[in-house]
């Protein structure tokens, strides 16, 4: 009988402690956004890339001047080498950006016609509750 319960404890600590699991951060979850959209944007998928950023991304930027403003900035980079998170902040307030929730997200990468770029990536949480790209700039 004492067996059957310590089984029957040890079971319930297991699936307790599933239970638990640490939700992720906005931050992790903004960072997951941005880094499906940044796949997007090595892939050379630029309308598409348009099509999931943010509400604000879309009413500064039309598609057009998206697709000119992309294509003349990463074509030149050549194909992304490697990509390291070099910084994480998640901020209520951006200049010029109305308030809300915004993660900076800065890179290092690497591309085969440039060896070192600093990316920043600034995904915002939209009105809809999810997490898109409201920034993007290579240095």
């Amino acid at each position: 009988m004492s067996r059957v319960l310590a089984c029957l404890i040890l079971a319930l600590s297991l699936f307790s402690g599933r239970s638990f699991a640490a939700e992720p951060t906005k931050e992790e979850i903004a960072r997951a956004r941005a880094e499906t959209w940044l796949t997007g944007v090595d892939e050379g998928k630029y309308p598409e890339s348009w099509d999931q950023a943010s509400a604000l991304f879309k009413k500064a930027v039309s598609k057009e001047q998206w697709l000119q403003a992309i294509g003349t900035v990463r074509a030149p980079l050549g194909k992304l080498i490697s990509r390291n998170l070099k910084s994480s902040k998640l901020t209520a307030a951006l200049p010029g950006a109305p308030d809300g929730s915004y993660v900076i997200l800065e890179y290092d990468a690497s591309f085969e016609s440039k060896k070192a770029a600093i990316e920043t990536i600034t995904p915002m949480l939209d009105p809809d509750g999810q997490w898109r790209v409201a920034g993007y700039f290579i240095r």
